[in-house]
């Protein structure tokens, strides 16, 4: 799908205004439905801030801010659309509604995608009368800068659709990857969630504060893995035996660590305890300067990273 050039975002929270930046700097004319007051400032506001970071990146070549529309309902926003980023709330009955309304006005050929992160494609295929062009794009957060775009389908999408969806994608500057089999929070989050369950397991054993933990991953392995996955690096940490020498040698070492790990949960007393570590650790900084800080540093990995790719 790379020759898309009209495109539809349902939804514009911070996930749908990211999206609308990124669709716009391809160069795509993108159609908005959100029926929050004020969304429409909102996403303006969202993409003239992207905006520039977008052009440091090199993706607005193709792309004017000024190709955005808004509208009064969802089947209005998608009329004529060839491809539409869902990002409704993720409640199955609004999700369902949305895909009912929508369903009648679409253009032949359409391809529609759910950023959804908790539901799954068959729970939210329960709104179509034909969910044969009903992908999943669960993208990460903000979509306009990190990379990663986790697209599925089933049996009961068209052959063909969920190609076209990673072409596009493609064509937008993301990275995708097929998940093959439907759980809950995909891939990405469930390798979020596995460690961050046990960066809160060593907080809540004494173990290290919570700013000594998130310093130990995005100074050691949180490093590397912005280069290369887990299983690409153990496998080049044994020499010139690779994966199968790392694994002989660590086995009892990783079964012993995997035996230890935590199972702490997310409660009041726990979440309360990260909150007074996160203060201590950011020295009380307000949210808006933590996300600047952040998205200046993925910025920059991105430019290293794409240097590194063309040399």
């Amino acid at each position: 799908m790379a020759g898309v050039q009209h495109t539809a975002v349902l939804g514009a929270g911070v996930i749908g205004a990211s999206w609308t930046a990124l669709f716009l700097a391809s160069g795509r004319s993108v159609a908005v439905f959100d029926p929050a007051d004020g969304a429409e400032e909102a996403v303006l506001r969202y993409v003239a801030q992207a905006w520039p970071t977008l052009e440091r990146l090199g993706l607005t070549g193709r792309g004017t801010p000024d190709a955005v529309s808004f509208h009064r309902s969802a089947a209005e926003a998608v009329a004529g659309a060839d491809f539409v980023q869902e990002n409704v709330p993720e409640r199955l009955e609004i999700k369902h509604a949305t895909f009912a309304e929508t369903e009648p006005a679409l253009a032949e050929g359409a391809v529609v995608a759910s950023s959804a992160s908790g539901l799954t494609l068959g729970q939210m295929q329960g709104g179509w009368a034909d969910p044969a062009r009903f992908v999943l794009g669960h993208p990460f957060n903000p979509p306009h800068l990190i990379p990663l775009v986790e697209v599925m389908g089933n049996a009961r999408t068209a052959p063909g659709v969920v190609e076209a969806a990673e072409a596009f994608y493609a064509d937008v500057g993301k990275v995708t990857i097929r998940v093959k089999k439907e759980v809950p929070g995909h891939v990405a989050n469930r390798l979020q969630a596995a460690v961050w369950r046990e960066a809160i397991h060593l907080v809540r054993t004494g173990v290290a504060s919570v700013g000594d933990v998130d310093k130990a991953m995005h100074a050691g392995p949180g490093l590397r893995w912005a280069a290369m996955g887990p299983t690409q690096l153990f496998g080049l940490g044994a020499g010139a035996g690779g994966l199968a020498a790392f694994c002989a040698h660590f086995e009892e070492t990783f079964n012993g660590w995997w035996d230890d790990l935590g199972q702490p949960y997310l409660d009041a007393e726990t979440a309360k305890l990260l909150e007074t570590g996160l203060e201590a650790a950011t020295n009380g900084a307000s949210l808006e300067a933590q996300a600047e800080e952040r998205d200046a540093m993925i910025v920059a990995l991105l430019e290293a990273l794409a240097q590194t790719r063309r040399a």
